[in-house]
Formats: C-alpha cells, structure tokens, sequence
C-alpha cells in the first residue's frame, strides 16, 4: 500500500490524508455504532493522531460513554458523515470512521476484532477465526 491514502467524506468538504496504516481496525458491535453505520457494526481505524492530516471544517459532538469518559467527535457539516472519534483525555490516537469506497485495497481496514458482541444482532455471523470481545478491548 502506497501512503498517503487520501479520501472524504460523502460530499467531499473534509478530506483526510493517512500517513501510515492504521494500528488495529475494529468493528464495534453496540447500540450506539449500529445507530451510527445503519448496520449490524461500524468499522473503526484506530490510528496515530500525528499520522494523519485533516482539511476542511468540521462540526462537534460528544456522548458519556458506559465508562463515564466523554466520547466525542467530529464530523462534516455539510453531509453529515462521522469522521472522527476520540476521547479528550487521550489525544495520541483517533478512531477514524473511513469509508474504504475507492481504495485500491480495502483489505487495510478489514476488522481484526469484533467488540461489543453482547449488543450484537442475532442474524450477523462473525467471521470464523478473528478475535472477540463481550465489550471493549
């Protein structure tokens, strides 16, 4: 894979440049990201923050998450889309809500683990062999 990888979101006024691959891809399984990806799960890069750049303005939201920290995150305001995640007491790594559409090998953002399977939908098998966990890692 040739690096950077650059992308945007749906409407194209963000735009990303990722300068490494990511440090684990996850897909997260909890009410809260189904809500999010419209899906059984929504895929999460966890990456370096000073890997990554970001253009274009961006829009704030935040949740208390079921540890009591604050789940916050950025996103496009011109079409919505997530684009970021992170937890304001630790700013050295991001979870990036990549939308893989485009990329000559999608396979760098292909879950390693599934978390959060106790919230998980009855009718989505994981695939055989890949990590899981009842909650967060």
């Amino acid at each position: 894979m040739q690096y950077p990888i650059e992308g945007a979101c749906q409407c194209g006024q963000v735009t990303y440049k990722l300068y490494e691959a990511p440090l684990k891809v996850l897909a997260c399984h909890c009410t809260e990201c189904q809500k999010l990806s419209t899906g059984p799960f929504s895929v999460t890069a966890v990456v370096a923050a000073n890997r990554i750049e970001f253009s274009g303005n961006m829009s704030d939201w935040s949740r208390s998450a079921d540890s009591g920290n604050q789940n916050c995150a950025k996103f496009c305001p011109g079409c919505g889309n997530r684009i970021y995640h992170f937890n304001p007491n630790e700013l050295s790594t991001i979870k990036l809500k990549l939308k893989p559409v485009g990329l000559a090998d999608a396979s760098l953002f292909e879950p390693t683990a599934h978390i959060w399977v106790s919230e998980k939908l009855s009718w989505y098998q994981i695939p055989p062999g890949v990590k899981v966990f009842d909650k967060q890692t």
